[in-house]
């Protein structure tokens, strides 16, 4: 029986995957099995354990220039395909025990087209969770309701942004999570501490929300460890 709280539709629709690793970003281009209202099941070349974060672009448009909207999503499970067929035909067999070895093939012929193994294999099918965002009362911390403090308001925006300390001439490709016009707070692979000076540069300046020089001086004023990951979330003000 499915236990999901949300119903889930086959269809195969493009999806652009963006996670941060130790070396930089990586991207890959995939298309979905399934999807739902809460989240969507994708059949990738590269396998992403559980509790690892990635930013989706769902439905993805490639001929569409940079600024589609990219939704933090989180890894629930990561299957080989040929697993994920093998459990579907045998479901198969259980749910329709009239049904001839012709129907269930065809079935099977047009799973193995969903999931983008019929020509060129996908090795893997990867299930994400949509990661929703804190109400805007709980000032980023839903366990903890608090008035919000900043003296300019956030929002919800998920960019490419490169972060460097100031002294240091390598910078790190990170994503925003929110950002307003006095700071930001970023996903990182690395460790900062409170107070440090950071350089701060929008991938795309044309469409950056911070206008005005190439790469902003800012200060580190919170660290938070994310849940179930090895990223850190990252907030920092802008210096005048």
């Amino acid at each position: 029986m499915d236990s999901r709280q949300r119903r889930r539709v086959q269809m195969r629709l493009p999806v652009r995957l963006r996670w941060t690793t130790p070396f930089g970003q990586k991207i890959e281009l995939v298309d979905t099995i399934d999807v739902s209202r809460s989240g969507l099941r994708v059949s990738t070349k590269e396998p992403h354990a559980p509790g690892i974060t990635a930013w989706a672009t769902f439905p993805y448009d490639a001929s569409l220039s940079d600024g589609q909207p990219e939704i933090l999503a989180r890894v629930v499970r990561c299957e080989e395909v040929l697993e994920v067929i093998r459990a579907t035909n045998a479901r198969e067999r259980v749910q329709t025990p009239g049904a001839s070895e012709q129907e269930r093939s065809a079935k099977l012929d047009q799973l193995a087209r969903t999931l983008g193994i019929a020509n060129a294999p996908a090795t893997f099918a990867v299930a994400f969770r949509f990661e929703e965002q804190p109400h805007s009362s709980s000032n980023g911390n839903s366990r903890r309701p608090e008035p919000e403090r900043r003296g300019s308001m956030r929002k919800m925006l998920a960019i490419p942004v490169r972060a460097r300390p100031e002294q240091i001439p390598w910078f790190e490709e990170a994503m925003t999570i929110d950002v307003s016009a006095k700071g930001m707070r970023f996903r990182s692979q690395r460790e900062y501490a409170l107070g440090e000076h950071l350089k701060i540069a929008f991938e795309d300046p044309a469409s950056a929300p911070w206008h005005g020089a190439s790469e902003f001086a800012s200060e580190v004023v919170r660290v938070a460890s994310v849940q179930g990951g090895a990223t850190l979330e990252v907030s920092v003000h802008r210096v005048e």
